[in-house]
């Protein structure tokens, strides 16, 4: 019989041997939601230029593997409170995965029906996960970009009287990240230095509720905002047209004229949600950084060939806009930057292309130089 043995502290024993058992993961939940958020922060140490602290907060440490898990929470708990969601209720939500997965993942625990719509251009592995969860998917025109979801997701709210989850102007959204992910990060860094924040957009809500709870507490860090090169929708300056939907007002008329498709999934819809917009009117942002497509997936490469970080695209890009920071950023700054999801999200997208199953020839070699078990051509 084997047992375990453990004082107070992290450290147990099995019979006479040590154990370590992790502060972050010796608690016991009572369901599946409450393991969400308390994400680790984790030094990058090869990337970085000398003399600079770069730091990533891993959010595809949540359960569903992604920031979004944050989001589906607090849009369904914010639902329950008001009465708008209640037993035996049906959720629908455009979405390009992550947020799809996650809100799928809390209504399969809550018992609701979740339904998501998702334009056909979003990795197939994605609607996998979902239908796995028990959620139904809606695939909808790739041409029609995010707005041809969202309209979608309009639609069969009005049609059935489902909830619309609204991920892209529900106050929900930030305040989620307000009450957690800020107050996560001022925690970590407590007594440490916070020179830089730099973090992508999809809602906004990350931006939108983190980075206002963290200019509130230390003024001094700056706030940086990545978005793709080919969407350049922030600096463009042009306003978003916005429309009323069942009675609520914010939602896309229509797509920005600064949109052009990029790889980066989750980030920067053809539209500027209204959860960003309300975010950058509190003039949170010091800098906006523009990130290249070819730029972000080597740097989701380097963070896994390098530092062990497997991260998808929208996280290479925030990484590399990070970069950018420390090129210019003085001696012995402190950079944190947020990196979505993993990369796990990906496999059937560019950011796999280049990786094949099968062996390569230096495999082969490597298979060759002893004579067992061996593949045959």
């Amino acid at each position: 019989m084997i047992s375990v043995k453990r004082a107070a502290g992290s450290l147990g024993q099995i019979g006479s041997r040590p154990i370590f058992i992790s502060a972050a993961r010796k608690a016991v939940y009572d369901d599946i939601t409450k393991t969400i958020g308390r994400t680790p922060v984790v030094k990058i140490n090869k990337l970085a230029p000398p003399g600079i602290e770069l730091y990533a907060k891993l959010e595809y440490f949540n359960p569903l593997g992604s920031v979004k898990d944050r989001l589906a929470i607090g849009i369904i708990e914010a639902g329950e409170r008001s009465g708008k969601i209640k037993p035996g209720a049906t959720i629908v939500e455009a979405t390009s995965g992550n947020t799809g997965i996650a809100l799928a993942m809390v209504c399969a625990q809550r018992g609701y029906t979740f339904v998501a719509t998702m334009a056909a251009s979003f990795s197939v592995e994605r609607r996998k996960v979902m239908r796995m969860l028990g959620a139904k998917v809606i695939v909808t025109p790739a041409p029609l970009g995010g707005t041809g979801m969202v309209a979608k997701a309009e639609e069969l709210a009005e049609k059935h009287g489902w909830h619309l989850a609204r991920q892209f102007e529900t106050e929900a959204n930030a305040a989620y990240h307000a009450q957690t992910t800020g107050p996560e990060i001022l925690s970590d860094f407590a007594g440490r230095r916070l020179d830089y924040w730099v973090t992508g957009y999809g809602t906004g809500g990350t931006f939108h509720g983190a980075g206002k709870v963290i200019k509130q507490a230390r003024p001094d860090t700056k706030i940086v905002l990545a978005e793709p090169k080919a969407a350049p929708l922030i600096t463009r300056g042009q306003p978003q047209p916005r429309k009323e939907v069942m009675g609520e007002f914010g939602a896309p008329a229509s797509g920005h004229p600064a949109w052009t498709p990029h790889p980066m999934q989750g980030w920067t819809p053809n539209f500027i949600p209204k959860v960003l917009e309300e975010g950058l009117k509190l003039s949170l942002v010091d800098e906006v950084i523009l990130c290249d497509n070819k730029e972000a997936m080597d740097t989701a490469m380097d963070l896994a060939r390098k530092e062990g970080i497997f991260c998808g695209v929208s996280g290479g890009a925030t990484v590399a806009a990070a970069l950018e920071v420390c090129k210019k950023a003085p001696a012995g700054s402190s950079v944190l930057a947020m990196i979505p999801d993993t990369a796990d999200r990906y496999l059937t997208t560019p950011l796999f292309g280049g990786i094949d199953s099968e062996m390569d020839e230096e495999e082969v070699q490597i298979s060759q130089s002893t004579p067992g078990a061996q593949l045959s051509a």
